[in-house]
């Protein structure tokens, strides 16, 4: 069985159920049903057959997710691209596994046109074609014969290439037996029901957009509501009309929505939980966000493992405020030395995580897979520790790891004390190399329009907090910090501003 059954038992049950809204229209599960089974016919017209990619580069919009579903029915691979990357990045991926249809909104037709031609490789255009490209919407006139079926479970449905920060990126492929375990996780995670309207902002592309809420909310039989790029006010706005009870909304997000004048009064009274996550979320902000009095809880994992891997329940979000949470229903999480031994409650080490959810491997890459997975277990290259009741507190990742002087040092510990002061608005902390040290410790701050800090007002928050050595020797002030699609800090990046 594969997973376009989801909608297709959806569009049974409750046709008249609106499964995505975009744009101020809806789609029913019953148009949802159609579309799939006519762009998973489309596709085997182009030459897609069971194992191959179909690549698509574009803003969030409903064709992605009929394809992803379309994808599940021929037992092929959706490979979502990053809009944000130059052509240059797209080529090497698209050369990295060619895929057999490339599907390209308007948008990023000029972008698109700049790559190097791939002779298997057939060009689709989401509005005005080139003369040597595909029309979509011609394609879909043409009413081509239904597709046999040729998907299951252990299928590869997800091609999803990592940012590549430090290194060539890598093509992570989830099956979906994974993608399934992952909506399970959620449901559990979101105590999700066929009731909840999920708004999704974040970009497709990522599996934090696509498998925290969304795809979770097809197996649910919920609603979503998908806005092509994230915007603050927009969010506010469909939070308010949509009457929105789950929404994912990582900290830079969330950020900037504070920031605008709506956010004290707007209505907020439908929403069940905020989830955030993507990145190390500090303490401070969830009871920040919290305050407006909506649960706030953090996810934790990875492209590889789909991505829930541990989680916050609601009634325990003010508890555990700064918490990655319980491993997932689903999953097991260990911590381990650099000798592979499980480290007692507060040792700080490796998380490794193992469940059906986790990624079957890297795309064409095996020495890259056997590094990362050992008996099943997923090398996360996160540093963190258990508490004694388990809940896995997050700390850095190791390309993160500061060694002055031999000891080591966790970024997040002074973010979380520089993210307290009312002045700061963002902060970030890396190391940079030292002839005597080996590395120092480097604060990089935004202030808040408006707010006056010395250097010396920065050092002096961390009087009597921490250990000496752990303190900043130097700090830099800039009007902003490099970041990705999902809102990640570039770490890499913050030095040479």
């Amino acid at each position: 069985m594969d997973l376009s059954h989801w909608i297709e038992r959806h569009a049974a049950f409750t046709p008249e159920q609106t499964a995505i809204g975009f744009a101020g229209r809806g789609l029913t599960y019953a148009d949802f049903a159609q579309r799939i089974e006519r762009a998973a016919s489309i596709l085997a017209q182009l030459g897609v057959r069971r194992g191959d990619a179909v690549a698509f580069l574009g803003f969030n919009h409903p064709l992605s997710l009929v394809l992803l579903f379309a994808c599940a029915r021929l037992g092929s691979m959706l490979m979502p691209l990053n809009w944000r990357l130059a052509p240059p990045e797209h080529a090497w991926m698209l050369a990295d596994c060619p895929p057999r249809a490339l599907f390209v909104d308007e948008a990023f037709i000029d972008h698109a046109s700049a790559f190097p031609r791939l002779r298997t490789t057939r060009l689709v255009a989401l509005g005005a074609a080139p003369t040597d490209w595909l029309c979509w919407d011609e394609l879909w006139a043409a009413s081509p014969a239904v597709a046999a079926r040729a998907g299951d479970e252990d299928s590869p449905l997800l091609l999803c290439y990592t940012s590549g920060t430090t290194g060539i990126p890598k093509g992570v492929v989830l099956t979906q037996r994974a993608i399934f375990w992952n909506a399970v996780n959620s449901a559990h995670l979101h105590d999700l029901t066929s009731a909840d309207r999920v708004l999704t902002t974040l970009p497709l592309f990522h599996v934090g957009g696509l498998n925290i809420q969304t795809t979770p909310a097809f197996h649910a039989g919920a609603s979503v509501v998908l806005h092509a790029r994230f915007d603050p006010g927009a969010t506010i706005d469909a939070i308010e009309r949509e009457r929105i009870t789950l929404a994912v909304l990582v900290p830079a997000q969330l950020t900037v929505m504070m920031e605008t004048p709506r956010w004290r009064e707007a209505d907020f009274s439908s929403l069940r939980m905020i989830v955030t996550g993507s990145t190390i979320v500090p303490e401070a902000l969830v009871r920040k966000v919290g305050a407006r009095g909506v649960p706030v809880v953090q996810v934790y994992g990875s492209t590889e493992t789909c991505p829930i891997a541990g989680y916050v329940r609601v009634p325990d979000w003010e508890r555990k405020a700064g918490s990655a949470g319980l491993p997932a229903l689903h999953c097991e999480l260990r911590v381990v030395d650099d000798e592979g031994r499980d480290l007692p409650p507060g040792g700080d080490g490796e998380i490794l995580v193992r469940g059906a959810s986790v990624m079957s491997g890297y795309w064409s890459a095996p020495e890259e897979t056997r590094k990362a997975l050992e008996q099943g277990w997923y090398r996360t290259g996160d540093i963190g520790h258990l508490d004694e009741e388990g809940y896995l507190h997050v700390l850095s990742r190791k390309t993160e790891l500061i060694i002055s002087g031999g000891e080591n040092i966790y970024p997040a510990e002074l973010e979380n004390i520089l993210l307290q002061d009312a002045s700061i608005q963002e902060a970030c902390v890396v190391g940079s190399p030292d002839e005597r040290w080996g590395e120092v410790v480097v604060a990089v701050v935004v202030v808040k329009p408006g707010a006056q800090l010395s250097k010396a007002d920065v050092m002096a928050l961390f009087q009597g907090r921490l250990a000496r050595y752990k303190h900043p020797r130097e700090v830099h002030f800039v009007a902003s910090l490099p970041r990705t699609a999902l809102g990640k800090v570039q770490r890499n990046q913050v030095l040479k501003k």
